[in-house]
């Protein structure tokens, strides 16, 4: 009998590692399973072995597509020892019932560390130096550097690596000044960084520049020439985040001018990249996408995508699975519906508190959907809080945690009586003294999305994809120039609706406009309405 037989007469629960992995995590499976390494195994053939095995601990390489996991007759739980899920097919995972868990926090020290290693180095010169000195040239007085001690380092992103590099700088004495709306004021005292009110902030004081920003439509180029315009002189830039958030042409027309004084990057626009116009000179300091790339990071990877592995096969709590946990079918038929407007409304109510420090996310929910298991709609309104604004992947098993680290409470409160409707779902984002409520619901046999409440006035609008909103003195003609606007930057609007004082409508109250258009509304369309006369604010929103 061979060992595959024994196991499975013997009812034992077996785990595949596919890739190799650090040897603390397969000492921990096989703490608890029958484990096979397919990596050590010549010509191990994935799709025909697949149905042998309860358990599969996987890095990069290895594809985990639908096919493979229609072969995965015995599959419990999936084990990415990483970040990137994008090699698993989670979707098809899910459907199976399968756990599919990463290992989130395996890179962040190491990629701390480095922009650290950068910092220091792109501080006193040290790669420059040493091909000097390797070449034979002793040039003391060329290499001179700065100290940090004393010098103010700008972090634009301060998630979880940000607030870790800060911790670190702060230990050479270093002055902190940080900009990310969706991290507490509270998390910023605690410390001991400065919070700067927005992106300029940080630019006008930094004399080192770190990003540590997610890569998304809204970040993409976000250090153009505009940006760095605002910097102080000379000032010294590093990237360790994602190569788009960086315009480089912009960025070599500043070092040619002497505003950048020096850069260090580790990530590009595209990789791997091996000739590019910012190499070789002498203030660039570039690495090959170091970021994450250590002995400790890939062991820890490797141990905690085993530990998760483990939690599944056995009954524990599995932290860091990216697909939905489970909740009863009679629950989820009450509440599906509602989960996509929960999400909807918290991107709505972040977007119409922008330029705010999230202090707390408060979710009421009203009606009969109040009686249920109602975790899939506060994760979802947390979800569509944090989409697209944080440099960790976010999904629903991990958002809490993520807003915790940032130092965001979320409040959840429940009413079985809904006024007027049969169910309401309001969320309010809390900054200080300053509170956006949006509340919305659904509506007929399709359950379509509404908005009912924005900017503090009450409507009714279908929600889509693409809307603005606009705040504005409460006077004859302010609709028309809003649709003449419109109509003059090629937006076609689908559907529109006003909230109002309805009983004393005068110049001295605020009306709100919600209209639904047909395309993305662009940002100087809403900007030249807005700076028109009477106009308070205005908002362009894409779900």
């Amino acid at each position: 009998m061979t060992r595959a037989e024994r196991s499975q007469a013997g009812g034992m629960t077996r785990v595949l590692v596919a890739e190799k992995i650090g040897a603390s995590g397969i000492d921990l499976l096989r703490e608890h399973f029958d484990v096979d390494t397919a990596f050590d195994t010549e010509g191990f053939d994935l799709d025909a072995r697949i149905g042998d095995y309860d358990g599969l601990l996987i890095r990069s390489a290895t594809k985990v597509t639908a096919d493979v996991i229609g072969k995965a007759t015995n599959l419990k739980a999936i084990g990415r020892a990483g970040v990137g899920i994008d090699n698993v097919d989670v979707p098809a995972a899910t459907k199976r019932g399968i756990i599919v868990a990463n290992a989130p926090e395996s890179n962040v020290v190491t990629a701390a560390e480095h922009t650290m290693a950068l910092l220091l180095a792109l501080a006193r010169n040290v790669p420059q130096a040493h091909a000097a000195l390797t070449q034979g040239k002793w040039e003391r007085s060329k290499w001179s550097g700065t100290e940090l001690e004393g010098k103010t380092l700008g972090i634009l992103g301060f998630g979880r690596i940000g607030q870790l590099v800060a911790a670190r700088a702060k230990g050479f004495g270093m002055r902190i000044v940080a900009f990310d709306p969706f991290v507490s004021a509270e998390r910023y005292r605690e410390l001991g960084v400065v919070k700067a009110d927005d992106s300029d902030g940080v630019y006008a004081e930094a004399d080192f520049l770190t990003l540590h920003l997610p890569k998304t439509p809204e970040t993409e180029g976000w250090l153009d020439a505009e940006a760095l315009a605002k910097c102080k002189d000379g000032v010294r830039v590093l990237n360790v985040a994602r190569g788009p958030l960086i315009v480089d042409e912009d960025l070599i027309a500043a070092l040619d001018s002497g505003k950048v004084g020096g850069a260090a990057l580790d990530v590009f626009r595209s990789e791997p990249l091996t000739e590019s116009p910012l190499f070789g000179r002498p203030n660039v300091i570039v690495t090959p996408h170091l970021g994450a790339s250590t002995a400790e990071a890939t062991d820890r990877a490797g141990y905690q995508a085993a530990e998760q592995v483990v939690a599944a096969l056995t009954g524990g709590a599995v932290t860091t699975a990216v697909n939905v946990p489970a909740i009863k079918a009679e629950d989820l038929e009450v509440l599906g519906p509602y989960v996509p407007l929960a999400a909807h409304l918290g991107r709505l109510a972040m977007a119409l508190a922008e330029g705010s420090s999230v202090d707390r996310i408060e979710v009421e929910l009203l009606g009969r959907i109040a009686g249920r298991d109602t975790r899939p709609l506060t994760t979802a309104t947390l979800l569509g809080v944090l989409h697209g604004r944080t440099e960790e992947d976010v999904n629903a098993v991990n958002a809490p945690a993520v807003a915790e680290e940032r130092g965001i409470e979320i409040v959840e409160t429940k009413n079985a009586s809904a006024r007027d409707f049969e169910n309401l779902v309001r969320v309010t984002v809390v900054a200080g003294d300053v509170r956006e409520r949006v509340v919305g619901t659904t509506f007929g046999r399709l359950n379509r999305p509404h908005l009912l409440e924005a900017w503090g006035q009450r409507f009714d609008v279908q929600l889509d994809e693409h809307l603005a909103v606009f705040r504005y003195a409460d006077r004859p003609g302010m609709i028309g120039r809003i649709g003449t606007a419109f109509g003059e930057a090629g937006v076609n609007i689908v559907s529109a609706a006003v909230g109002r004082q309805a009983d004393d409508a005068s110049a001295d109250h605020e009306a709100v406009m919600v209209v639904t258009t047909d395309g993305a509304v662009p940002g100087d369309v809403v900007d030249g309405v807005v700076a028109s006369d009477g106009f308070t604010g205005g908002r362009a929103i894409t779900l």
